[in-house]
């Protein structure tokens, strides 16, 4: 029997699943792709840093993006960092590749 493992975050003791902030961020109109990952914190153990593609034509702040968070997430789920991005790495089957983003994260806390 083959299990399905879900990517699961870590932040101050809760389990955060990622997926569940992506879909909050698919509520808003202004998003055409999401994808959370967990990223390492020295207190927190992991904090979720959200990557946004937004769609054509449309802005987004960051501030706007936590404030969105924060109206539909318990505040341990809330992103404490957001990237806008132009792609979103995918995987064979289109979906985010959350490995491809937290590698890339890794590798920029190793060059600091």
């Amino acid at each position: 029997m083959v299990g399905i493992v879900a990517i699961v975050a870590l932040s101050s003791g809760f389990n955060v699943y990622p997926r569940e902030i992506d879909e909050v961020m698919y509520t808003n109109p202004k998003v055409l792709r999401a994808c959370a990952i967990g990223v390492p914190d020295e207190k927190r153990g992991e904090s979720i840093k959200l990557f946004l593609v937004l769609k054509p034509g449309e802005t987004m702040a960051e501030k706007e993006v936590i404030d969105y968070c924060k109206e539909r997430l318990s505040p341990y789920k809330v992103p404490k960092y957001v990237e806008f991005i132009d792609e979103l790495p995918l995987t064979a089957i289109g979906k985010p590749d959350r490995k491809a983003l937290k590698q890339r994260e890794l590798e920029k806390l190793k060059l600091k």
